[in-house]
């Protein structure tokens, strides 16, 4: 279905005639844009308010039903460019980051940490966090660093079941 302006309107034409000539046509127009009754309902009532209060101009024009037709189009547009614009105030940009969750992960991953047992919590601390390779912090252990992989090597499994837990 193709909704169409109607053919000239006289300029002698009362805004009231006008009304009841175009409302219907206006109103399936814009429903076809919205796709939403209320939406449309608010656009058609915006665009006939704004030929209202300009009558006297619009009335004379040769097709007033066109300058209707536009005002109720403009109306749509900017209805969407705000919504839009809105939308990307409160919606976090891509690639950008949640500072609260952020905070949140460090206080979950600082809790999983203290509830190792030391010798596993330096071990992880000094091989993921500080890039210390399993020699060196063996060495600051005190231990071989066959037995830094391992603490190393159980601090991950006991900090992933621990992160698993706080997300269930």
């Amino acid at each position: 279905m193709v909704v169409t302006p109607t053919a000239a309107v006289p300029a002698q034409v009362a805004f009231e005639d006008f009304f009841e000539a175009e409302r219907g046509g206006l109103f399936g127009a814009v429903y076809l844009l919205t796709g939403n009754v209320d939406e449309a309902e608010e656009i058609v009532q915006d665009a006939f308010l704004a030929l209202w209060e300009r009558w006297d101009r619009v009335g004379a024009l040769e097709h007033p039903s066109g300058y209707l037709y536009r005002t109720a189009l403009n109306g749509f547009r900017s209805r969407r460019r705000r919504a839009a614009r809105a939308a990307r105030r409160l919606l976090p940009r891509p690639g950008s980051e949640d500072p609260y969750a952020a905070v949140d992960l460090h206080d979950e991953v600082v809790h999983a940490l203290r509830a190792l047992a030391p010798r596993k919590r330096a071990a992880i601390v000094l091989t993921e966090l500080l890039d210390y390779d399993s020699a060196e912090a063996a060495e600051l252990l005190g231990v071989k660093p066959a037995t830094v992989r391992n603490l190393a090597m159980q601090a991950r499994a006991s900090l992933k079941r621990a992160m698993e837990r706080e997300h269930e």
